[in-house]
């Protein structure tokens, strides 16, 4: 196959879900699956469940509603809040919502009621990160409007950290989060609420000694994709990073100067990188570009390195010329994963892997 690829090694995946579920179970802490980066991947998401996830999540309704069409049946939550005119189809695919806005709730009411539905509200509250969620003095009045409002449920509140500003998770915020939860369960008569604590960049605090308090849900994505905390991008001791690889062709591979000559103005993606003279390289580029999967978030075979990438080349400096048509396999990280995994021109290899040996032929689609 002349193209380029993202493989998947399903096997990487579940084991990842395995191994997260099983750690967190020790600490009474469910895990929702994230898909989200996958483009609501069904067959990734059936890995995740084969590995103990019970609950999925994805930001896209779309996505949703394409692992609904899969088959998939167990309770799914849509991350992103849904403008209100895409009310309907969220509460069509989905068990609940995480929504931080009582218009929202509103939308979302009124599309459950026309269904005779009653669509789970998660409740977002800002904990730092300044992403999303309703301030603290806020959450009792906001959650007070929610239990009265018909064809909704206050299903539980969540809070979101290390997206946006990188405000690293730790026991104060869990423990607001849960004492604010304990107070919500009392006043309004929520028995045993969802008090989702975060995201992959949550596991250092999970799996640590603080007190883990009234958190029982952590939204994984990353940790099992990639098998990396986010915090740091460094490996998360007995997890595998090797589910995902980008995979793509050589077109070109010519020795070359590596300082460019001739008057020089902006080039395709802004000003160019200053360029030291280091005499002549071999210079090769594969059918990769920023159109396909983000080229920062690359990491090449060892010895060689990215020098550039246009929006259909990807430019590196290898040891040797190689073929036209030999390909190369590069790791990538969540932003490229991606990346690769939205572009039409990417498409996925799904491999099924024991101890690294493929146990039936590779599924292409």
């Amino acid at each position: 196959m002349i193209s380029p690829r993202i493989e998947i090694d399903l096997t990487a995946v579940e084991h990842n879900a395995h191994e997260l579920v099983k750690a967190l179970k020790r600490r009474n802490i469910g895990v929702t699956g994230v898909t989200k980066a996958t483009l609501g991947s069904p067959e990734v998401a059936h890995a995740m469940m084969r590995g103990g996830v019970k609950r999925l999540a994805d930001s896209r309704i779309e996505n949703l509603e394409a692992m609904r069409d899969a088959g998939i049946r167990v309770p799914m939550t849509l991350l992103r809040a849904p403008a209100p005119e895409w009310a309907d189809r969220a509460v069509a695919c989905s068990q609940a919502s995480m929504v931080s806005d009582l218009g929202i709730v509103t939308a979302l009411s009124v599309a459950a009621g026309k269904r005779a539905l009653i669509h789970g509200i998660i409740l977002m509250v800002e904990l730092g990160d300044l992403r999303e969620g309703i301030m603290v003095a806020d959450v009792l009045d906001a959650a007070r409007v929610i239990s009265r409002t018909r064809h909704v449920v206050l299903a539980g509140i969540g809070t979101n950290l290390a997206c946006r500003s990188g405000v690293v998770p730790g026991d104060d915020q869990m423990q607001e989060l849960s004492a604010l939860a304990t107070t919500i369960g009392s006043k309004f008569g929520v028995p045993t609420p969802l008090v989702s604590g975060g995201n992959s960049a949550n596991l250092a605090w999970a799996l640590g000694k603080d007190r883990v308090g009234a958190i029982n849900d952590l939204r994984l994505g990353e940790s099992i994709l990639l098998g990396l905390d986010p915090l740091t991008r460094k490996p998360v001791p007995g997890l595998r990073q090797d589910a995902f690889t980008v995979v793509a062709p050589v077109i070109e591979s010519l020795v070359k100067p590596t300082a460019p000559w001739g008057l020089r103005g902006q080039a395709a993606f802004g000003k160019p990188d200053a360029a030291r003279s280091r005499g002549t390289i071999v210079q090769t580029i594969v059918a990769l570009g920023r159109q396909d999967v983000d080229p920062d978030g690359l990491t090449p075979p060892v010895g060689m390195s990215i020098l550039a990438s246009s929006s259909d080349h990807l430019v590196l400096e290898t040891p040797g010329r190689l073929a036209a048509g030999s390909e190369l396999r590069f790791t990538p990280d969540y932003s490229a994963l991606l990346r690769a995994m939205t572009s039409p021109f990417v498409p996925e290899r799904l491999l099924t892997m024991a101890v690294g040996v493929p146990d039936k032929e590779p599924a292409t689609r």
